[in-house]
């Protein structure tokens, strides 16, 4: 393998450990770096993925793991702030007829499938170490690893999330931005009638919500106005989520008694960004969050970071030339789609901090998600 044939990749997340599975099986030289030591196996909650997530990891070979750890369902029930059922309505399979509609799991449950799949791939792994772009030429990218040592690979994948660094170094000026909206977020047991996501749609808050991830867990998870971040102690957040919950009926009194524990809640703002006009300078790209980011309104953001990997890692196979024009064909075969993901996904929001009653939701979801239906 020359050394024009390499490939760095930076970050361990869905987006940096899909594509470094789906290279070594192209037969590529990959090396992944991982800033954190622990390699994120315990970061989160859980995670609802729809079919088009799943589709994704069914390529990557890791879909049975994936449905033996996670729970399966098609529709997303919509309730009264008092827990009564006002619509069930059936979900769309994205991924085609023959994997769910959605599956809720615990992600550190994924995390840890994928990076099984990455050591499996045969893949050079650096964990604890952060990579800076030094120089790159026509052929080559010269990289500076934190641990002193220096590497030059034919292509460096910039893979390391909403807060990358490598975007603003390689001269990408785009920052994620707070759309007004944060989520308090909790992995908790599963009252056994919960069997699909339901959703609440007011209340002291913009939305409350759960989802099942496994046969005896769910993720909670309430929307709000952001707050300065300041002004909420990290030993306050089992209080102030449990306070919010509170005032829901249904399952949320059982699910309210389990948010004890302030170092198993967590609290983020929503963001959102999308980088225009390409998603690569000469030799680095960019995909998954460093590339985009939207709230997580249409449970979207793992999904498009994992069918970036997949497109540009076909791409890559199907040619000799790693150049700007194939750099380009990537970003020009997923921007139409990306950017529909984000826009309806922040409009959602938007509706709500808005106060829009008549919004149609369910209309702008329907849509987003015929088309996600496609291959992308």
């Amino acid at each position: 393998m020359t050394e024009t044939r390499t490939v760095l990749v930076v970050g361990g997340g869905a987006a940096g450990n899909a594509l470094t599975i789906l290279l070594r099986r192209a037969g590529f030289s990959v090396d992944l770096v991982e800033a954190k030591d622990d390699w994120n196996a315990t970061a989160g909650s859980g995670i609802t993925l729809q079919g088009n997530a799943l589709r994704v990891l069914r390529e990557l070979g890791v879909w049975e793991r994936v449905r033996a750890s996670g729970f399966g369902f098609g529709s997303v029930g919509i309730t009264a702030p008092d827990g009564s059922v006002l619509h069930i309505h059936r979900d769309l399979r994205t991924g085609g007829d023959d994997l769910p509609a959605t599956l809720g799991m615990q992600r550190p449950e994924l995390q840890q499938i994928l990076i099984d799949a990455v050591l499996a791939s045969g893949a050079r792994v650096r964990l604890g170490t952060r990579a800076d772009v030094v120089d790159q030429d026509a052929e080559s990218v010269s990289v500076r690893f934190t641990d002193g040592t220096k590497g030059r690979y034919g292509l460096v994948i910039t893979a390391d999330g909403i807060g990358s660094t490598t975007r603003a170094a390689i001269g990408v000026t785009d920052k994620p931005e707070p759309t007004g909206m944060a989520i308090w977020r909790i992995a908790a047991p599963r009252p056994a009638e919960v069997a699909r996501t339901d959703l609440t749609y007011g209340g002291p808050a913009y939305i409350s919500g759960y989802c099942p991830t496994g046969d005896t867990t769910l993720y909670a998870y309430v929307v709000e106005a952001n707050r300065d971040r300041a002004s909420i102690p990290p030993e306050s957040y089992a209080h102030e989520m449990r306070r919010l919950a509170s005032a829901y009926g249904g399952f949320w009194p059982q699910i309210a008694e389990s948010i004890t524990d302030p170092g198993q809640v967590n609290y983020t703002w929503f963001d959102q960004m999308l980088v225009e006009g390409s998603w690569h300078r000469g030799r680095v790209v960019l995909i998954g969050d460093a590339a985009h980011c939207c709230p997580p309104t249409l449970a979207q953001g793992a999904a498009l970071s994992l069918e970036d990997a997949w497109v540009l890692a076909q791409l890559m196979a199907d040619t000799d030339d790693w150049d700007d024009a194939l750099f380009q064909a990537f970003y020009e075969r997923r921007i139409a789609r990306v950017r529909s993901v984000v826009e309806a996904s922040v409009q959602i929001g938007q509706w709500q901090l808005d106060g829009v009653r008549d919004a149609d939701v369910p209309g702008l979801m329907g849509r987003t998600m015929t088309m996600l239906r496609e291959l992308p």
